[in-house]
């Protein structure tokens, strides 16, 4: 069993915290906050051990979980790492480039596991189709959420849009080769809503929205690819698949048919996929967990998450040059 430690227990925070506490894999040691009145609300609240110096915190653990503001995650997670402590950082990884590439070599030069968390991996519905999804040449992502004060102190593309940037360069083996896109601030002094186009180099396109200002939640993926369309939803936790296969001899009569334009027959199947009902952010965190114990790269890992939050400065940058 892990000792672990939580650093922040805003909103996410006190997910962890709730969901390490239930955690065979873990024993919760405690959290730190600086903000001291929400910290003793949390305590007497929950219970949970509040260390008033997150460098005591972080002696007496194992394991950190960062769920501080992303400003904060390089000062957090380099502190954790020069103490020999395996680290998982909540989305995006650090601030900037510079910090993400000093995160990667601080944990390389301590011998420690890493993790990003980029939940949208374990989501139940991904999970389930994960392995379906074999080199897809399009795919529309459509991420909307309410307006909600927390997280517009940074553009919708780091706030939403990365999750979407995360799985698509995991299901997508190419690199980019092009990227554009455009964004409106709003409510903001950063963009609210965004439009990205990504083309890589075997062919494949990705269009991606993501808006912070939407009537209602919305967490759809499309994949399409030869012979097979996946629709993920991840907010309802649900997978639609359509498949064209070759027609069988005899013809079921009951099957619905098409001609291509090559005059070849072929039959539309419709799949269904169970899916699980497990816990995202548990799942996550007990994988973190399994990586340290076998001593296995973690499934996000921070490479994995730097990559993301490249792509994703790519898609500020394109932005803010379509806004000039």
């Amino acid at each position: 069993m892990l000792k672990v430690g939580v650093l922040g227990a805003g909103h996410f925070g006190k997910i962890h915290l709730k969901l390490l506490k239930q955690s065979p894999e873990f024993q919760l040691i405690g959290f730190h906050d600086s903000d001291i009145e929400s910290a003793n609300k949390v305590t007497e609240e929950f219970g949970y051990h509040f260390y008033s110096e997150m460098k005591s915190l972080i002696e007496a653990v194992d394991v950190i979980i960062i769920a501080t503001p992303t400003h904060s995650h390089f000062d957090c997670a380099q502190m954790a790492i020069k103490k020999g402590k395996h680290v998982f950082i909540e989305k995006p990884i650090s601030n900037t480039l510079e910090e993400a590439s000093k995160i990667i070599a601080l944990a390389k030069k301590y011998k420690v596991k890493g993790q990003i968390g980029h939940v949208e991996r374990f989501n139940p519905a991904f999970l389930a189709s994960k392995d379906i999804i074999n080199n897809p040449m399009f795919i529309e992502t459509n991420r909307l959420a309410e307006f909600n004060p927390r997280g517009t102190d940074v553009p919708v593309v780091l706030d939403l849009m990365i999750h979407d940037l995360d799985i698509i360069l995991s299901v997508v083996n190419s690199k980019v080769k092009h990227v554009s896109a455009s964004g409106v601030s709003v409510i903001s002094e950063t963009p609210d809503i965004a439009n990205a186009r990504i083309e890589f180099e075997n062919g494949c396109v990705a269009n991606l929205t993501a808006s912070r200002i939407s009537m209602k939640n919305m967490r759809k993926s499309r994949f399409f690819q030869k012979d097979a369309y996946i629709s993920i939803d991840f907010l309802m936790k649900n997978v639609e698949t359509v498949r064209i296969k070759d027609i069988s001899n005899p013809i079921d009569e009951y099957a619905m048919v098409l001609n291509n334009a090559e005059g070849v027959m072929k039959q539309i199947c419709f799949e269904n996929i169970e899916i699980n009902t497990d816990n995202a952010i548990l799942n996550e965190l007990e994988s973190f967990a399994q990586s340290i114990n076998h001593n296995s790269t973690p499934i996000v890992s921070l490479q994995q998450g730097t990559n993301a939050l490249k792509l994703a400065y790519q898609i500020i940058k394109s932005i803010k040059t379509n806004n000039l």
